[in-house]
């Protein structure tokens, strides 16, 4: 073993598949790109996630409560990387990167027509957003399109570098329900 330094921990120990976040204030949508998140409860669905002030989401996201998270593949990687390098303050986004807004069942941000899955969330619990910008939120309705052929997700790497989805590893017939063990 070699020691790692501290500050590319991140790089190996980074979370699922790059998405994006998309929010409503006064009207006004916006997206912007997230690759730091994490379940955190089966049902129902928690998610945390890190959105922090200097990101023009959180203003929305903070008065609101709720957004949307949409789950790009990778047929998208290059759009959702220029999405993260603008802020909504001055462009919107949905119409310089020709994203399609779909009404939402149960929130006011908008879904994203062009990502295989949306998760319409609330916020659920805001203790630690003050010190890390950490909110955890509710998914109260998802969606799927079944007619999205590509499937597979990227995620970041960390240093501008992505991993697309690719084998599939199946070891169901392993798994156990805890506290069993094999």
């Amino acid at each position: 073993m070699i020691e790692l330094p501290l500050e590319e921990v991140y790089k190996l120990i980074e979370p699922g598949p790059v998405v994006l976040v998309t929010t409503e204030n006064n009207g006004v949508n916006n997206v912007m790109t997230m690759s730091w998140h994490m379940a955190v409860e089966f049902v129902p669905p928690l998610i945390a996630c890190i959105i922090v002030p200097g990101d023009y989401s959180f203003n929305a996201l903070t008065k609101n409560g709720e957004c949307v998270i949409a789950v790009p593949t990778v047929e998208l990687a290059e759009k959702t990387v220029d999405i993260g390098n603008c802020s909504g303050e001055d462009t919107d986004k949905f119409k310089k990167f020709g994203l399609t807004p779909v009404a939402a069942e149960k929130v006011k941000a908008p879904l994203i027509s062009e990502c295989f899955a949306n998760f319409e969330c609330r916020v659920e619990d805001t203790t630690l957003v003050e010190k890390f910008g950490l909110f955890i939120l509710e998914v109260v309705k998802a969606w799927t399109d079944p007619d999205h052929t590509e499937k597979r997700t990227f995620h970041a790497r960390g240093d501008g570098t992505f991993e697309v989805d690719g084998k599939i590893l199946n070891l169901k017939e392993r798994m156990v329900k805890w506290p069993e063990c094999m």
